[in-house]
């Protein structure tokens, strides 16, 4: 996937020079959203600022509406700085991340995009699991015999 490159210039300003206009950060998030690889460069250094401006997505999101984040996990993750396993806590959070993404998609693709449909399908599907089950287990099984 080609990365798209953002410049970032000293007002503050975005410029998306895919577009070759000007953007403000809720449409870098919503690029992002709808699947964008981003590159954020600043406009006279070429320094990669793509994570800090990531960062600032991250905190506007938490700062409105319902937080991803709870307060007791963030310190959490602050211990983590700093330490031997910095490192390999940054590498488990990637990898569970792009997992949980990989699962996401393949129930998308299963069941649809409709929530409603999904969860009907879902339900379904674990009914007929659990149907199929008591048939099996209740087949192999003999009622007992009364005493005389």
């Amino acid at each position: 996937m080609n990365e798209h490159i953002i410049k970032k210039y000293p007002n503050r300003r975005l410029y998306d020079t895919e577009t070759s206009k000007y953007i403000k950060l809720t449409d870098l998030k919503d690029m992002i959203v709808a699947g964008a690889c981003i590159k954020v460069i600043d406009s006279n250094t070429e320094e990669d600022l793509t994570r800090s401006i990531l960062m600032q997505i991250i905190t506007e999101s938490e700062n409105g509406g319902q937080p991803m984040f709870s307060s007791a996990m963030l310190q959490q993750i602050i211990r983590f700085y700093g330490s031997t396993l910095q490192g390999m806590f940054a590498q488990y959070l990637e990898e569970s991340l792009q997992l949980f993404a990989r699962q996401q998609n393949e129930m998308r693709d299963a069941f649809g995009n409709d929530s409603i449909t999904t969860m009907t399908k879902l339900a379904e599907q674990n009914m007929k699991m659990w149907t199929d089950f008591q048939s099996s287990f209740f087949r192999g099984m003999t009622p007992p015999k009364d005493k005389e």
